[in-house]
């Protein structure tokens, strides 16, 4: 991503805005203006603490995000306008991403700019909470670099059409209080059209979770959770159309804390459990079991436009073998004080027939990583 340089650095404007509060006199407006970071779902934060950590944890970023965690991140060049009341909130965001992520040089744009407007609004009453979003989000990619998609190289080859994708959907969150325990739903979909060069595209992604807090366990606070996931693949590459889902500009690790994995051609059946004995540390423990949706389609990996020489998607075929993983991890989270949070995590894949067609010698992994995260 950086010229192949083994140490490699720069110095550049991460965010950089005009923002306008109270426009007309009206305190609802806020216009800004410049560069700036947006993560679609968070525009408004809940006050039920459940469904906050759900939005924070499950709904925000995947679609469009900064990226965080990798080295460098991503901005947004732009306008961002909402109109918030405690009735809803309107946004509206147009821009062009920044390049970033892995480059360290992030002064300059790419040939890519997207259009995004939700409408919020939270509801419910007594012990029941709830939050709702309906999505529109167009995206145009006018690059003229390699696509990554399960059509064949040379074809491939000479189709530098652009992509213009147009993503519709939402999600609704509930949190159910009563005097056992606190029980939450979290539904979150999409379908997709438009183009993919000289392809038709249609897509679309669904998320269905539940989640449970006992209260008989006041000591250990614990939050069980489970879930499916399913991101359409493509089966037949020679059709006209191209059926796989595109994530966008996602930001990936809070979906797949073990970053070998996105939400593009993947089924994903998961189950956590979060443990909060203390008011400073959290643990959480999840099992993920994953499958590609479609067996004639990739296995994917990225998060989105970066550089305007690479496509910001990379995919391997697995000779039509679906089981990818199963994927084991656990994290510890300290949180010392209001500025400084340490975070241990560690995570390992059994890898399944998808993994064995292309490491037949190493099918299996494992990450970890030791954080601080110091806020000011």
């Amino acid at each position: 991503a950086n010229d192949r340089k083994r140490n490699a650095a720069g110095v550049f404007a991460k965010q950089a805005f005009l923002r306008f509060n109270g426009l007309g006199g009206n305190r609802s407006h806020m216009l800004k203006l410049g560069r700036f970071e947006f993560l679609d779902g968070s525009e408004t934060t809940p006050k039920s603490t459940t469904l906050a950590a759900l939005k924070r944890d499950r709904i925000n970023m995947r679609l469009l995000g900064h990226f965080g965690w990798a080295h460098v991140g991503r901005s947004f060049d732009g306008v961002h306008y909402s109109y918030a009341k405690p009735t809803g909130n309107f946004t509206f965001v147009g821009a062009i991403p920044t390049r970033g992520v892995f480059q360290t040089d992030g002064w300059g744009q790419n040939e890519a700019a997207f259009g995004y407007a939700s409408y919020t609004r939270p509801w419910g009453k007594g012990r029941h909470a709830a939050d709702t979003r309906v999505l529109a989000l167009h995206y145009h990619d006018w690059r003229k670099v390699l696509k990554t998609d399960n059509r064949t190289l040379p074809v491939r080859q000479l189709d530098m059409g652009n992509l213009r994708i147009a993503t519709f959907g939402g999600h609704t969150l509930h949190a159910i209080d009563s005097k056992a325990a606190v029980y939450d739903v979290m539904l979150w979909g999409t379908v997709q059209t438009g183009r993919w060069g000289r392809l038709d595209h249609s897509a679309h992604a669904v998320s269905i979770e539940g989640g449970i807090q006992p209260k008989a366990f006041a000591k250990l606070k614990p939050w069980f959770r489970a879930g499916f996931y399913d991101g359409s693949g493509d089966g037949n590459p020679a059709d006209g159309t191209h059926n796989t889902f595109f994530q966008v500009m996602p930001t990936p690790r809070p979906f797949a804390r073990f970053p070998f994995f996105n939400l593009i051609n993947n089924r994903d059946t998961f189950g956590s459990l979060v443990l909060r004995p203390h008011a400073k540390v959290t643990v959480s423990s999840e099992f993920h079991a994953l499958r590609l949706s479609n067996r004639n389609d990739l296995w994917y990996l990225g998060g989105g436009v970066f550089q305007p020489w690479t496509f910001g998607y990379v995919g391997r075929a697995t000779s039509a073998a679906r089981s990818l993983a199963n994927l084991y991890d656990t994290s510890i989270e300290y949180r010392m004080n209001p500025h400084v949070t340490l975070t241990g995590y560690y995570g390992f894949a059994q890898g399944l027939a998808a993994m064995r067609t292309i490491y037949p010698k190493g099918k299996n992994g494992a990450f970890g990583y030791i954080e601080m995260l110091y806020r000011f």
